[in-house]
């Protein structure tokens, strides 16, 4: 039965939150804060930032382009603002932002208190700034990279782009990647297992899936990147071959490498936006979404075909005829997905009775413009048209199309609808109809023009052209329908900017929203909820428009705050019955220190100071050790009472505590990053014109059998645990461990040892990476099972969960290591 709590009691309890919930005061308090709210903020704002410079870049390149012959910026300087303004725009400003909408929205939505690894978002966040910061600053100085935002070697290789500009590129944007993972990992395990009490899968907001399916495209779709930035990094500073024909290398390498994360990160970029459409229009037809369970479908079909389209950038390149037909018909096949949500968003239009809100105002800039991006897409998967404007500003049109009219604009109306949640106001000031009125007329005189130029044979990347060609008028009409364009969006960010400081305080759900996240007070407090809610459908607030005052009573879940713990509740996966509940961590610079240590690893070798880097990667694994030590609890609690009844165990003291589910996805962006290895020494070995090598690696007997018995220990050790933990005697299966790491640590030496010129063959650079793989990841193992020992040293049980992760750790070291060592000697065994 649900107790009913005196106003008194409930004001206290809302009290009693602020002050568990509240940061440190002052500007110390944005340095230590890891909450969802402060995190995305900031987030957001800098996000903002990077569009507003990408804009002004295009601004430049427009300026350029609008006459024949012009002398306003010469080659080098176009180079390097065209090359920034991409780089600007799809790494520093679409998914980050999307990111940071994430953060703000997505505990309201699953009615939970925050996202499951706070300080990770935290990390995540200060990475991402010193990373963009460093591009920037080499922007400034003129060192800036200029060799496109794609990187192409050999143009960008250290004999055709010396400096510091490429290399800038290539740490600083691997360095926000890392950011974009830890934030994927963080929202896969905050919507799979952070919800609201009677929370199913099938019950979850479109947008919570949606992002669920984002997230694990990125954890699938970035590490092809990283590898490729390492591969690239590696060879211009130490002169490994790996795109080097002559050694054995291949440029074509690069761009599949980019292209498997490249293609997948447009549709990284279109599903937020979608999900927001799916959240926003039925709210703007004052209906349900119609055909939920197929947009769903939709989404994960789209996601699994992105990762098969690939080689749709790459037709004019020699591909065989028949993988030009299989990505042709590939590509092709995307747009039925995409019109599955197009006529399940045009269905619910139609069910409903629309109101002309401006939120809806750009959701119809959306249909009007993602329509002819889509159909583009289409006419560029036909083999034939595209090797007619391959590299032609037909395909600069349609990326803008599809980016800007299928992200931008309800990403704007995304911001207008959330704007009374995320800062109490609503909007005053009319600016916002005046800037839409400019924007989308504007871009599409903008880049119909371009389409069209693009198809009179303009090439893109260039930076002039000659008089006579017939581009001057549209690229002149195209430059001036972007400086209107430009002045819009500038419209937008002043009135989103004036209303968010100035605007009427407005009532708390002024679109009458039916999901949960409009059930918390305006705008949102750091604890989120006062309590947790029980959901019993899809739509909360429709099916019960009480719930938002009973939560603020705290009639919901985990409503008591004598423990004075940030805690919230932990579901099951798929049923969302209630099973754990989970302390998270407070305030701490930690995050901010560890993100210094990490972009100092990375931006180091810029100087060529490697002694510096390897000092930071020491820094990050000491810094990374008392994060977790801190975190670990010393006492057992038992169960805890979360309220209605329900005794619950803490998440720490479980078979799989969030940090369990989180080592677990991590690890699959860690296995799609060994497999792009593997990818590429296949690709090297069937494709690149100077392979075999000269000679295979043969292996002597004892490292074989050295990293065969390391494997079998090290996958032992961890299952031994469970079963002495209770007797104390877990020293034996420790030291196990450790002698199995060192064993596998010292396999991957030896082939290293056995080819001591990386720099004289791919091959052998290849060698170098297999085993560095190895040796990294059994070094990484071993501190694990040290941090266990230091745990018993000091006088701590261990617990079941601590002995999980590092298990999980182990197996993958156990087997990508045999792997990789049997790569490399498998050749030589059978060569």
């Amino acid at each position: 039965m649900t107790e009913i709590r005196p106003r008194g009691t409930a004001l206290r309890l809302h009290k009693a939150l602020a002050r568990i919930w509240a940061p440190e005061p002052g500007w110390r308090g944005w340095l230590t804060t890891s909450n969802n709210n402060d995190i995305g903020r900031l987030f957001l704002c800098v996000a903002t930032a990077f569009f507003v410079i990408g804009g002004l870049l295009a601004m430049l390149i427009r300026a350029q382009l609008a006459t024949p012959g012009s002398a306003f910026m010469g080659p080098d300087a176009y180079n390097q603002v065209f090359t920034m303004h991409g780089t600007m725009m799809m790494f520093l400003f679409a998914i980050p932002f999307f990111e940071a909408m994430s953060m703000l929205l997505l505990p309201g939505m699953l009615g939970t208190r925050d996202l499951a690894f706070p300080r990770l978002g935290a990390y995540g966040l200060w990475v991402y700034i010193f990373g963009g910061s460093a591009v920037i600053i080499a922007m400034l100085m003129g060192l800036a990279p200029d060799g496109g935002w794609f990187m192409y070697p050999p143009l960008t290789s250290a004999a055709f782009s010396p400096g510091l500009g490429a290399d800038v590129w290539l740490l600083g944007i691997t360095s926000i990647e890392v950011s974009a993972i830890a934030t994927a990992v963080e929202v896969v395990v905050t919507v799979l297992r952070y919800r609201a009490a009677g929370m199913s899968l099938s019950r979850m907001p479109i947008f919570a899936w949606v992002i669920l399916v984002v997230s694990m495209m990125i954890l699938t779709a970035f590490p092809p990147m990283i590898l490729g930035s390492l591969l690239l990094e590696v060879e211009r500073a130490l002169d490994w071959p790996f795109f080097q024909v002559e050694s054995g290398g291949d440029p074509l390498l690069w761009q599949h490498l980019f292209w498997l994360f490249g293609h997948p990160e447009v549709y990284i970029i279109f599903l937020p936006a979608a999900g927001m459409i799916g959240t926003i229009l039925p709210m703007m037809a004052r209906t349900t979404l119609l055909g939920y369970g197929w947009v769903v479908a939709a989404a994960i079909s789209l996601a699994v075909l992105s990762f098969g389209l690939w080689v749709h950038h790459m037709f004019t390149t020699g591909i065989p005829h028949l993988g030009l037909a299989f990505f042709s018909a590939a590509s092709t096949l995307v747009a039925v997905s995409t019109s599955v949500m197009i006529f399940s968003w045009i269905g619910t239009l139609w069910k409903g009775r629309v109101r002309m809100e401006l939120p809806m105002l750009w959701l119809l800039g959306f249909f009007a413009t993602v329509v002819i991006g889509g159909l583009t897409g289409v006419m560029l998967a036909i083999v034939p048209f595209n090797w007619q404007v391959h590299d032609t500003h037909f395909v600069v049109a349609h990326l803008h199309y599809v980016l800007i009219g299928g992200y931008v604009f309800p990403m704007i109306a995304a911001v207008y609808f959330f704007q009374p949640l995320l800062t109490g106001r609503s909007s005053f000031f009319r600016l916002g109809g005046v800037a839409f009125w400019l924007v989308v007329p504007a871009f599409h005189i903008t880049f119909l023009a371009v389409h069209v130029a693009g198809l009179l044979g303009q090439r893109r990347r260039t930076w002039t052209y000659d008089e006579g060609q017939g581009w001057e008028v549209l690229n002149l009409v195209a430059s001036i329908a972007s400086f209107v364009m430009a002045i819009g969006f500038a419209l937008v960010i002043l009135d989103i900017a004036i209303n968010t400081f100035a605007g009427l305080r407005g009532k708390r759900n002024p679109w009458d929203a039916t999901t949960l996240e409009w059930a918390a007070a305006n705008p949102s407090p750091n604890y989120g909820f006062a309590s947790i809610p029980v959901v019993r459908g899809r739509y909360p607030l429709l099916q019960d428009p009480d719930l938002a005052q009973r939560i603020a009573r705290g009639e919901g879940y985990l409503a008591d705050t004598s423990r004075n713990w940030r805690e919230t509740l932990i579901v099951t996966t798929t049923t969302g019955v209630p099973s754990q509940v989970v302390v998270l961590p407070g305030n701490s610079i930690l995050p901010f220190l560890l993100a210094v240590v990490t972009s100092t690893s990375f931006l180091a070798p810029l100087f060529k100071a490697y002694w510096l880097s390897a000092l930071a990667l020491l820094g990050v694994a000491i810094l990374a050790l008392i994060w977790v030590w801190r975190l670990a609890p010393t006492r057992t609690e038992g169960l805890v009472d979360a309220g209605h009844g329900a005794h619950l165990p803490l998440a720490s003291e479980t078979a799989d505590p969030p940090g369990w589910w989180g080592s677990l996805f991590l690890l699959v962006a860690d296995g799609v990053h060994f497999g792009s290895l593997l990818l590429g020494y296949a690709f090297l070995w069937t494709v690149a014109p100077n392979w075999p090598p000269p000679s295979y690696l043969s292996p002597d007997f004892w490292p074989v059998t050295a990293a065969t018995g390391g494997a079998v220990a090290l996958a032992l050790a961890p299952r031994l645990m469970p079963r002495v933990i209770g007797r104390g005697g877990v020293w034996l299966p420790l030291v196990i461990g450790a002698a199995a790491t060192i064993a596998l640590s010292a396999a991957a030496a030896s082939v290293m040892l056995a080819r001591p010129a990386p720099a004289s063959d791919a091959f052998d650079a290849t060698l170098w990476l297999l085993a560095g793989h190895v040796a990294f990841h059994a070094g990484l193992t071993l501190i694990m099972l040290g941090y266990l020992a230091l745990r018993r040293i000091a006088g701590h049980a261990l617990r079941i969960g601590e002995v999980r992760i590092v298990g999980l750790w182990a197996d993958f070291t156990a087997a990508t290591g045999l792997v990789a060592l049997g790569a490399a000697w498998l050749p030589g065994v059978f060569g």
